[in-house]
C-alpha cells in the first residue's frame, strides 16, 4: 500500500508538471476531412496576389495575409497597365501594398520601373516603400507596416522606360 501512495505521488508530480493547455499528439477532436490539407499551397505568383510567392516571401509577408478592400488601377495613355490591391495578415497584425503589371504592358515596352507601398491618410505618408528599376518582373510586393489601425490604401507606381514620370494607382480606402 504503502508503494502505491508513492507512485501515485510521483505521477501527480509528473502531471503537476505539464503545463495545462498542452497538446499531445492523438489529443483533440480530428479535423474533418475537407480541412486537411494534402498538397503544399501554391508558390505561384498570381494576379491576385499570393502571400505564399517567392517574392512575397522575400518581402516578409506573413502567410495569412489577404486582400483588403477594392482593386485600383494604374492607366498609362488610356490604357490598363496594373493592378494595386492592398493586403492585411491578421497574425503579424501588418498591412501590404501589392502591384501586378500586367503582361500586355509587359509585352509593349522594355523595362519599366515600380514601387509598391501602403498610403496612410492618417499620417498623410506612404510607408513601407518599395522600388525597383529597369525590371521585367510582374509581381511586387511592399514591405509590411503597422498601419492597421489606420486608414490606408494600397499605393503603385509604374514608369515605362522613357517616361519622364511614373503613373500611379490606389486601391480603395479601408478603415
Amino acid at each position: 500500500m504503502r508503494h502505491l501512495k508513492t507512485a501515485t505521488a510521483a505521477l501527480a508530480c509528473a502531471f503537476a508538471l505539464i503545463p495545462a493547455g498542452v497538446a499531445t499528439a492523438g489529443t483533440g477532436p480530428a479535423p474533418a476531412p475537407t480541412a486537411r490539407t494534402t498538397a503544399a499551397a501554391s508558390t505561384a505568383p498570381s494576379a491576385d496576389g499570393n502571400p505564399a510567392s517567392q517574392r512575397a516571401r522575400a518581402a516578409g509577408v506573413c502567410a495569412d495575409a489577404y486582400q483588403i478592400g477594392s482593386t485600383g488601377y494604374i492607366t498609362r495613355a488610356g490604357k490598363t497597365v496594373a493592378s494595386v490591391k492592398q493586403f492585411y495578415s491578421p497574425s503579424c497584425a501588418r498591412n501590404y501594398g501589392y502591384v501586378w503589371v500586367w503582361q500586355s504592358f509587359r509585352d509593349a515596352v522594355g523595362d519599366y520601373d515600380v514601387t509598391s507601398a501602403v498610403y496612410s491618410y492618417s499620417q498623410d505618408e506612404v510607408l513601407g516603400k518599395r522600388s525597383w528599376t529597369n525590371t521585367t518582373a510582374q509581381e511586387f510586393w511592399s514591405n509590411g507596416t503597422s498601419t492597421v489601425s489606420e486608414c490606408t490604401a494600397g499605393s503603385g507606381t509604374v514608369r515605362a522606360a522613357g517616361d519622364p514620370a511614373p503613373v500611379g494607382g490606389y486601391s480603395s480606402k479601408r478603415c
